[in-house]
């Protein structure tokens, strides 16, 4: 494994990648997180570096969990590193703002990384700075895969100087980068320590809360006087216009401009909490005009604009009026802002190559994102809507189900959070008679629906249908361990949490159901439906990408199967209805009548087509030797 190799070699690594040996280069005795891309890669780069580096790592049941699991250990004196996405930082937020307060004994990095574009969070485009500012916790923000390193190692630095946590923020492009890094020494983990009780420290109720609080703004004081100057730096150039970057925007802005042939001076922020003034006022006392780069809200550029109101109240500052609050930047983006800064026309006017451009991808279908061949969850869903129809309410939730909200199933009407789902139901059900369907996953059962479903118990006789979608595996990051999975991040063999039980202890009637059976689907379905009171039908079913790669490991081979095609009627069940991307309308010359056939090589075996096919046509393939 390349991030394995030794101190002063140089390797390729993802920035998600850089940040996880950042880490083991500091020493960090605990690493906790839950996974949610775009940072599931740092957790699960850790998971494999344990036996190497001897430090403790746990997948937590949810962020706030794991946010607390790192903040005892650093209370304890033993560095740690917790990993979340953006909407991750939601979850742990009840917790974060306090331990800023208390501070930490040892090192404690937070890494936190945002979706700008919404490629794997579509539910909002939510920026963590402004979280910083509102917990008074430090943020730094590498730019590339060598800095995610570095920075890495200089938070724990700086978190164990000042006595507080530091949030490391990233976004998809720098998580998701790749780029060589050349490798530090690593510290030996210091994984044992000692909670030392200390009421002048951890008594944070009042009056004591508002010492807790000057100490904090003394910390963020001290660190933007020492360091403000040290982690944002210049970068020398001509004229009196002058650029202001952060995180990956300053890779945009440095290919930009030696396109635009300019090489004006750029200000590039790696310490965005608590931003220096005085890094600031040196850059722009001199300028006519600066632009501010920055993806998704103008947090610096508000800034720059209080600022330059005292030390140069003439300076034009440009930001979010010639570039979007939305969305990732790239070159496209940010080229129409630098050239009307600049005046100077790039060479490729985008304006007119997209009308040149546009239409050319007339008639190819848009390409969503749909459910794996053999997916227990499309099978789910498929007798859920044979029994509760297309009218039912259906609330959705955070997984690999989310793709439910597309056609043909069109199940999920709204997603909003992990565990949400449980209690909009409830509100909705508390106003409306309509007939109401909950969906939620195993790992999400784990990480926060289990407050929901007790919730039902305590105020809800008449508690909408609950269907787990367990298919034993956090599968939409990665497929990671979670509290049902009998197996915990290290690889260790453990007890696993049944579903069936936790929901029975919270009051619910529990069916539990194949999800590759769908007589037995549908006629537990029906049941549920036609009962009163809380009640959770688990709904199991492998991730057939598991199995998959578990049949390969054994050489057992997969069962395939095709269509008759003197029975197939040509109904378009298969297709139109239960939509498995294996079976396609084919026609082999045009103009003919088109068939119905299963590639070989995409099935994985589930059989749910055989069994929902109306005429029988669709049979086992014979197994080749």
């Amino acid at each position: 494994m390349r991030y394995l190799k030794k101190p002063g070699e140089k390797v390729v690594l993802l920035g998600n990648e850089a940040i996880a040996r950042g880490a083991v280069e500091a020493g960090i005795g605990v690493a906790s997180a839950y996974p949610g891309t775009p940072s599931s890669e740092v957790p699960m780069t850790l998971s494999k570096m344990v036996e190497e580096y001897n430090f403790y790592f746990e997948y937590s049941s949810n962020e706030k969990v794991a946010f607390e699991t790192a903040a005892g250990a650093a209370w304890s004196g033993v560095r740690s590193i917790v990993a979340m996405k953006h909407f991750g930082l939601n979850v742990a937020a009840d917790s974060v703002s306090p331990v800023a307060y208390t501070g930490v004994k040892g090192g404690m990095v937070v890494v936190v990384a945002d979706d700008p574009q919404g490629w794997s969070s579509a539910q909002s485009e939510q920026d963590t700075r402004y979280y910083a500012r509102m917990f008074r916790i430090p943020m730094i923000e590498p730019s590339n895969p060598q800095e995610a390193l570095e920075f890495t190692k200089k938070a724990f630095e700086l978190s164990e100087e000042f006595e507080i946590p530091f949030i490391l923020r990233s976004t998809t492009k720098v998580s998701h980068s790749i780029g060589s890094v050349r490798l530090g020494e690593t510290k030996e983990p210091k994984t044992r320590g000692e909670f030392k009780k200390d009421p002048d420290k951890f008594n944070n109720i009042r009056p004591h809360l508002q010492e807790l609080h000057r100490r904090i703004d003394k910390k963020l004081e001290k660190i933007k006087e020492k360091y403000g100057l040290v982690l944002n730096k210049y970068f020398e150039g001509k004229g009196k216009i002058g650029v202001i970057t952060s995180g990956v925007s300053h890779e945009y802005a440095v290919e930009a401009l030696q396109k635009l042939v300019k090489s004006p001076p750029i200000a590039k922020i790696g310490l965005s909490y608590p931003l220096s003034e005085k890094f600031i006022k040196k850059f722009i006392e001199d300028k006519e005009k600066v632009l501010v780069l920055e993806e998704l809200q103008p947090v610096i550029e508000q800034e720059v604009e209080r600022i330059a109101k005292d030390v140069n109240p003439d300076l034009t500052v440009h930001g979010k009026d010639l570039l979007p609050k939305e969305g990732e930047y790239n070159i496209k983006t940010i080229m129409p802002a630098l050239e009307e800064v600049f005046n100077k026309k790039f060479f490729i006017d985008f304006e007119e190559h997209d009308k040149k451009t546009k239409g050319i991808d007339e008639g190819f279908p848009p390409r969503k994102p749909v459910f794996c061949p053999g997916c227990p969850h499309r099978s789910t869903f498929y007798a859920l809507k044979q029994v509760y129809g297309k009218d039912a309410i259906y609330a959705g939730d955070i997984g690999c189900y989310v793709l439910g909200i597309f056609e043909p199933y069109e199940m999920q009407d709204f997603i909003i959070s992990m565990g949400a789902s449980l209690g909009l139901a409830h509100g909705i059900k508390k106003v409306s008679d309509q007939d109401i369907v909950v969906t939620v996953g195993d790992s999400t059962f784990f990480h926060a629906a289990m407050p929901g479903l007790a919730n039902y118990g305590f105020n809800d006789g008449n508690a909408p249908l609950i269907v787990v979608f367990d298919n034993s595996v956090t599968a939409m990051t990665g497929h990671q361990p979670h509290p049902g999975t009998g197996i915990t991040g290290m690889g260790k063999k453990t007890k696993p949490l049944k579903i069936e039980e936790v929901a029975k202890s919270l009051g619910a009637e529990v069916e539990v159901v194949n999800s590759f059976n769908q007589k037995q689907l549908k006629e537990k379905i029906k049941k549920m439906k036609n009962k009163d009171g809380l009640r959770v039908l688990v709904s199991k079913g492998k991730c057939r990408l598991v199995t998959k790669r578990k049949m390969r490991k054994e050489s057992t081979p997969i069962q395939k199967f095709e269509i008759n095609q003197d029975k197939c009627k040509k109904c378009g069940v298969c297709t139109d209805e239960f939509a498995c991307p294996a079976i396609k309308e084919v026609r082999e010359k045009k103009g003919e009548e088109p068939s119905y056939k299963i590639n070989p090589e995409i099935c994985l075996g589930c059989s749910v087509c055989m069994q929902i096919c109306p005429h029988d046509a669709i049979q086992p393939k014979e197994v080749e030797e």
